[in-house]
């Protein structure tokens, strides 16, 4: 697994912990509102070998208690399962993000116990997730998969939607709420621009409108909050 970025420590990626956050490289998504689409595309040089982040880690423990693991998609890496199983050999806690396209890695991660915190972007409802992930058209079915495998797992999880004012609208977030009927968490993230960001001309909804969207999933969902509106 070759390492594109580290953050050295963060209190805000993982939950509860104090944490680094891993970066891999290449996504499957083309998200245009994405904060780190140098990672999506391959244009970003990985800054490391597998082998200096463990060593980095080493020197960590008793400092930090978790680390974070996103990308990038990491799930598109079939020795993902085997990078987090060394992790958590140095007894750290582990979070992975994953966009849910890739079920049967995310189900060797639960089965084998290397996730004790997984957060999973829903982009949007069905009908429209091929345009607001960038691609032409686009099959739903490992991402329905991806969600039962975490509302059944029984461990730490969330679903998350990073909210674009010219993506989303609200009877988005009503099929939103259906897809993931009876799940424990979910999170509207309000979008920020960014230099990294591949597509210009894209704002942030306001706090009414993140309100009304949160008040209609919560029909749905246990828990739904808002982050980053100020």
């Amino acid at each position: 697994m070759k390492i594109h970025g580290l953050q050295k420590m963060t209190l805000l990626d993982f939950p509860g912990r104090v944490a680094c956050t891993v970066f891999t490289g290449m996504c499957d998504f083309r998200c245009p509102f994405c904060h780190n689409y140098q990672l999506v595309d391959g244009s970003a040089p990985a800054v490391m070998e597998e082998e200096e982040l463990f060593a980095f880690l080493k020197k960590r423990r008793g400092l930090l208690d978790g680390v974070a693991v996103t990308g990038g998609e990491p799930c598109l890496h079939k020795d993902l399962p085997d990078f987090l199983s060394r992790i958590r050999d140095l007894g750290f806690a582990i979070k992975l993000d994953t966009n849910g396209n890739h079920p049967e890695i995310l189900r060797q991660v639960l089965e084998r116990d290397l996730a004790d915190y997984v957060a999973m972007d829903i982009k949007n409802r069905p009908e429209k997730y091929a345009s607001t992930i960038g691609l032409k058209s686009f099959d739903m079915a490992g991402v329905r998969k991806s969600i039962s495998l975490l509302m059944e797992s029984g461990r730490d999880y969330e679903f998350r939607t990073t909210v674009v004012r010219e993506l989303h609208e609200a009877e988005d977030f009503e099929e939103i709420g259906a897809l993931i009927r009876g799940a424990r968490a979910y999170y509207l993230q309000c979008f920020t621009d960014r230099d990294t960001v591949p597509c210009g001309g894209l704002h942030a909804p306001s706090r009414q409108e993140m309100e009304t969207y949160a008040g209609i999933v919560s029909k749905y969902v246990e828990k739904v909050s808002i982050r980053g509106v100020d």
